[in-house]
């Protein structure tokens, strides 16, 4: 009995912005929390603003960071996608497509009652690799359509 193919994607170019932007994020409100000082504009900074500045720093980060968490996964029977708050899994039986609308963002799987759910990481910003996904992504769908029958 041969295992399953498994598969997983996400994306990479947001990955890579998010995880920039992080950073930079965190240098910015680093440096500008170390040059809060006294002014002569009679506001009066102290260490606390100072790892304030910092701390919201890092909250920013994470925040930017949330945009690198999406990931689809997906083997012969089930798809599992994970946007950027949610993640949720379907059988393929209750998928009736897997779709990349013109000027989309990203895929979606089409579900009964003209509902979709976004796939956030398969992007159009990373060409060959979304069309890969897709192909990819469809391979398997149009694979557990026939077991059912």
């Amino acid at each position: 009995m041969t295992e399953p193919e498994r598969v997983q994607f996400r994306p990479r170019r947001i990955t890579w912005v998010s995880v920039i932007s992080a950073v930079v994020l965190i240098v910015a409100f680093t440096v500008v929390g170390l040059l809060l000082r006294s002014g002569d504009t009679g506001v009066r900074f102290g260490v606390a603003d100072q790892v304030a500045m910092v701390g919201f720093g890092i909250l920013l980060a994470f925040g930017a960071l949330l945009w690198a968490r999406p990931r689809v996964r997906a083997d012969a029977e089930y798809i599992e996608v994970r946007n950027v708050l949610t993640t949720q899994r379907y059988s393929w039986k209750l998928v009736q497509q897997v779709s990349f609308p013109d000027g989309a963002p990203w895929a979606r799987l089409e579900l009964p009652e003209d509902e979709y759910v976004p796939v956030m990481a398969v992007q159009a910003v990373d060409r060959e690799r979304a069309v890969h996904a897709v192909r990819t992504l469809r391979a398997l769908h149009k694979r557990a359509q026939e077991v059912e029958q």
